[in-house]
């Protein structure tokens, strides 16, 4: 039998005694990062061997651990934290166990979107999106499959997470967000902002970005064009900078405003 197991996201203590009884019981546990994964089996003087299972390894490896399950081993699979196939590798496992008719199962445990969504205060439904991907044009792609999924999470590494915020507000417009921050772990954190002003100050840990459905009113776009772009020259900038904003704010080209102002 193969078992995808959760494991703690931070605290040691929170992991399932179903999930220890598994992972005490189990002949070899496959993980991320045998030296991350040797903290907890030290911890609870788990004895089973540690073998790599990644990213760069699953599609081969998952036929070696179909194999030891076939022959009557106990075979558990962990991540590095929370829930395998979460954003972790495990899809691919799977998906071969399904197709070769192989038993699985999966042991309930913490995962950090959940956790993050019910700290946000806000309303499901909610969609699960994880890690951006790095090439804006991906990254693109996936937000219009998803804008419409209620309330959005992300995943994000601290030296992402102020260009990540940046460019929610630019895809999403001002909405409210919730950044949590190193979830079970003696720095959790959550923080409510305003994408349109989200900035975080020396990041570091994990993050988890929520955020929600419904993007903010702007006052300014109850005022007519002119007085729009007059409120920013009022404020400092200059007649093309105050054009550039109203035309941000408002969803439109720049081309359009000018035409309204003449």
């Amino acid at each position: 039998m193969i078992y995808f197991v959760g494991t703690p996201i931070g605290n040691l203590d929170e992991i399932t005694l179903r999930a220890l009884n598994v992972l005490k019981n189990s002949d070899v546990i496959f993980c991320e990062d045998t030296r991350h994964s040797a903290i907890l089996t030290n911890h609870y003087a788990l004895t089973a061997p540690l073998k790599s299972y990644h990213k760069f390894n699953e599609t081969k490896t998952a036929e070696y651990i179909i194999s030891l399950s076939a022959s009557g081993k106990n075979v558990s699979i962990i991540s590095d934290a929370g829930m395998p196939c979460i954003s972790d590798p495990g899809l691919t496992l799977i998906n071969a166990c399904i197709k070769a008719g192989e038993a699985y199962t999966v042991i309930s445990g913490a995962c950090a979107f959940v956790n993050a969504f019910i700290m946000s205060g806000f309303e499901a439904p909610f969609t699960f999106v994880g890690f951006l991907p790095q090439k804006n044009t991906d990254r693109d792609k996936l937000i219009e499959q998803v804008i419409n999924g209620g309330v959005l999470i992300f995943y994000c590494a601290p030296h992402d997470i102020n260009d990540d915020l940046k460019y929610l507000n630019i895809k999403l417009g001002n909405r409210k967000v919730a950044v949590v921050k190193e979830l079970t772990k003696i720095h959790e954190s959550v923080s409510f902002l305003n994408l349109k002003d989200a900035l975080i100050d020396n990041p570091r840990g994990e993050y988890v970005i929520v955020v929600d459905k419904t993007p903010l009113k702007n006052a300014l776009n109850d005022l007519s064009t002119k007085q729009h772009v007059d409120f920013y020259i009022d404020k400092g900038m200059t007649k093309m900078e105050a054009i550039k904003e109203t035309a941000k704010d408002l969803s439109v080209s720049k081309s359009e405003i000018y035409k309204e102002l003449l």
